[in-house]
């Protein structure tokens, strides 16, 4: 006879020196299922951890963290403590101690997640488990385990695995305490919201009302101590989560790094408008006021260019066209975008087909995004390597925008396989419950898990997703959660018999038919795939039904065997993405995606080489198009090869380029008392450097490049006291242009003896713009001979897989004294 899960009594421990014994009270199979999960987590997460790849901008934080304790509480993007991220440190904590043990590799950055990833697991597996039995824990388990980004997640060097951890740990806390009217693992609960802000900031508060709701509808007390608690656990995880915040404001601005993401450095800007109101600028909401960088602003950065006797910032109108395969022409006032022109021949921009300031996020809605132009497979548009069969070209935008952004292929076929059975799980759970006493834990987990998924699933339909697919493991847990009680709430309607018998199959046909149009999307992937979903469903409605017309002993036996062929229905078109892992043409991708991508839209392909970047002109010279000479002149740059498009260069192995160890060995060699190697406008310039060497290097603009540390003032006194002696401009592409704004040149007249008489930065201008024409007006520009560079109108374009690898693109000067 079939155990009643849903009314078995609480299981007893299990001995710990015997952990493949389940506790008494679960079939015996149900602890050696639960390690089977395990083992299998961890293998999907770390299979292959040895070939990760930096994920360049965190990674580097995460080096500079490991060269001191300030910087690592800082979360300082250098080691010379200049400038902090763009995000809390939090996420960064566990990796940069990884790094201190084993060593800095990005292996060592991607073993916190791994951990994580089965931690998550585990807490999965007892929330499920204490709320509707074991056999729904186990389902659960098997769900978010085969749910490709949670693969993806677990196995990416980001913020969200630490976050996603927390608010597990936080859901079973809340449900220690709402099941026992106690305080304390309440208050448990908030400790860990905080942490999980410390990872990823105000989104970790979105939680927050699910986690209230079940304690407030189902907690064994009075309302008053229900409120009472709830507030002193409001308290705890207030303070927690403002701990870094008001550390960061109480110390002196001198004695600290200045706070990226920012106009005023302020950490509270950082998390509120840079972090949060910008993801809704959407909305028509703004963060301009609010002391932070807003993706409206018009800024530029990166770039540098002459003319004449003059010098320019190139990140200003002009047109450029590319000089390599795929060239193109742009014809946009700021490069990616900016005053809503037309940017590239392409389909789709990151970001969509609007946003303030211009007619895409990343240029206008003729971008392709940072990946391969639109062609079948994933090629670019001069024919480079093809993509993962089914792969699309790259960038970040086609059905990861507007309000539908959920329920498109790019995103549902990494997150969204169980959405029609998880629904209907929580309609059932809640409206099945009705009647129930207040304190039952069976409908306080519907609850917990309803409101959860629906918190987050309309956070990231109004906000921006921007091909950052591992945002959706926080929305794989309570997916994975329902699938498990709702297949086992339905199972047991099922066989009780009535109206509510129905369930089941409806539930099982309309996710099944889900996953063949998913799985459909991906033609030239695994095409047995699709046929296969639909044959087991079939299957296993036919033995479902056969079961309710055979007599008792027949139709126990069908039934089983139906639910087993409904399952497998379930699991196995999200399983055949998740062990894409173990092909041997997967490459680590830091958006956290995992297997194929659709119709030539979101990801590109995961082998090697695809995806690339064609030598693309962009309009303006901040970004990487290359500008004929009488126009403003930018860095002719090639995208990494693989990851999945996007990005190119987004990770890499840390390595320079023979021109770049030239030039770092050069620059130690004449940095003398100076404390910072060099200084560049770019960080994707600095990060090599740093990650390579924990090069004291100062990134000028931050993230965005247009953040204003240092102002020009401030820059020139660095070079007057001999703080920064070499400036290494051009070839970054750090993301001052891509951000939008058409940037100004910036003009001059050079004397006789070099240094500019008049130098006048227009309007809207940078710190980064004008400090680079301060550079190229008053310091002496060092002979590519000097370091066995490249001189830089023969720029030629850096290898796959490096970020900020041109270093023949690029131009270094020496400043101050004895020039």
């Amino acid at each position: 006879m079939a155990t009643n899960v849903l009314h078995a009594a609480a299981p007893t421990g299990a001995d710990r020196r015997q952990p493949w014994r389940s506790p008494q009270g679960e079939p015996a199979y149900a602890r050696p299922v639960l390690l089977i999960l395990v083992v299998l987590a961890a293998v999907l997460y770390a299979w292959g951890i040895d070939r990760s790849e930096y994920h360049t901008f965190y990674a580097s934080a995460a080096r500079s963290m490991t060269e001191s304790w300030k910087a690592f509480f800082y979360g300082s993007f250098d080691p010379g403590n200049s400038i902090t991220l763009d995000k809390l440190p939090g996420f960064l904590w566990p990796q940069a101690l990884s790094a201190r043990l084993f060593g800095f590799h990005p292996w060592a950055l991607t073993l916190p997640q791994v951990l994580e990833g089965v931690a998550s697991l585990l807490v999965l597996h007892r929330i499920v488990r204490r709320w509707a039995g074991v056999h729904a824990a186990l389902i659960a388990g098997a769900a978010f385990l085969v749910t490709p980004v949670a693969v993806g997640l677990f196995r990416t060097a980001v913020e969200d695995p630490m976050f996603t951890l927390c608010l597990l740990l936080a859901a079973e806390a809340t449900q220690r305490a709402a099941l026992a009217g106690r305080l304390r693992p309440l208050v448990l609960a908030g400790v860990w919201v905080g942490v999980g802000f410390q990872a990823k900031m105000l989104e970790a508060w979105a939680v927050l009302p699910a986690l209230a709701l079940v304690y407030l509808v189902s907690a064994p007390l009075t309302l008053r101590r229900r409120l009472a608690h709830l507030g002193v656990s409001a308290v705890v995880m207030t303070a927690v989560s403002a701990s870094w915040m008001l550390a960061v404001t109480l110390t002196p601005a001198k004695d600290r790094p200045y706070v990226d993401g920012t106009t005023n450095n302020s950490a509270f800007s950082m998390v509120v408008g840079y972090n949060f109101l910008t993801r809704f600028s959407s909305l028509g909401i703004s963060a301009a006021s609010t002391g932070s960088i807003s993706s409206t602003q018009g800024g530029g950065g990166g770039g540098h260019a002459r003319t004449g006797q003059g010098l320019g910032q190139a990140t200003g109108r002009g047109t450029g066209s590319g000089t390599g395969p795929a060239t193109g022409t742009a014809t946009g006032a700021g490069a990616f975008g900016g005053a809503g022109h037309r940017a590239h021949s392409g389909d789709r921009a990151f970001g969509g087909d609007r946003a303030p300031g211009g007619s895409g996020a990343f240029g206008a809605r003729g971008a392709q995004g940072l990946g391969a132009a639109r062609n079948p497979g994933g090629s670019t548009s001069a024919g480079t390597a093809a993509g993962r069969a089914g792969g699309g070209g790259g960038g970040f935008g086609g059905d990861q925008n507007g309000w539908s952004k959920m329920f498109g292929t790019s995103l549902a076929s990494q997150t969204g396989w169980f959405y029609p059975i998880a629904a209907i799980a929580a309609v059932c759970g809640l409206l099945w419950s009705r009647g129930r006493p207040r304190t039952d834990r069976l409908r306080a987990g519907y609850v917990l898990w309803s409101t959860w998924l629906a918190l987050y699933f309309l956070v990231f339909s109004a906000g921006s997703v921007a091909g950052h697919t591992y945002y959706m493991g926080v929305i794989a847990v309570p997916l994975a959660a329902l699938t498990g009680a709702g297949t086992v709430l339905m199972w047991r309607a099922y066989r009780a018999g009535g109206p509510r018998a129905w369930a089941l199959p409806g539930a099982v046909a309309a996710t099944a038919a889900w996953a063949a149009y998913l799985a459909g999307q991906f033609t030239s992937f695994a095409p047995w795939l699709a046929p296969t979903v639909g044959v087991l469903a079939v299957a296993g409605l036919a033995l479902l039904f056969l079961a309710r017309t055979g007599g008792q002993r027949a139709g126990g036996r069908f039934a089983l065997a139906g639910l087993a062929a409904a399952l497998a229905a379930l699991l196995i078109a999200p399983s055949a993405w998740a062990v894409q892992v173990f092909a041997p043409s997967y490459r680590t991708n830091t958006m956290g995606a995992v297997g194929p991508s659709a119709s030539g839209r979101g990801f590109g392909g995961t082998r090697p080489g695809t995806g690339r970047l064609g030598q693309t002109a962009w309009a303006g010279g901040a970004a990487f198009g290359r500008a004929s000479r009488g126009g403003t002149r930018g860095m002719t740059r090639t995208g990494a090869g693989g990851g999945m498009g996007g990005f190119g260069g987004a990770s890499g192995t840390g390595a320079l380029t023979a021109v770049q160890r030239r030039l770092l060995d050069y620059t130690r060699a004449h940095q003398g008392s100076a404390a910072y190697l060099f200084a560049t406008t770019s960080w994707s310039t600095a990060s090599p450097y740093i990650l390579a060497a924990g090069a004291h290097v100062l990134p000028v603009g931050g993230f965005s490049g247009r953040v204003p540390f240092p102002t020009e003032g401030r820059f020139q006194q660095l070079v007057a006291d001999g703080t920064v002696r070499y400036v290494l401009l051009g070839g970054g592409r750090g993301m001052g242009a891509v951000f939008g704004g058409a940037g100004q040149a910036v003009t001059g007249e050079r004397t006789a003896a070099g240094v500019v008489k008049q130098a006048t930065p227009a309007a809207g201008q940078t710190a980064a713009t004008q400090i680079t024409a301060w550079v190229q007006a008053t310091c002496t520009e060092v002979p590519a001979s000097a370091y066995g560079g490249t001189d830089s109108a023969a720029a030629a374009p850096s290898p796959a897989g490096r970020v900020g690898a041109t270093a023949g693109a690029q131009t270094l000067y020496r400043c101050g004294r004895g020039q």
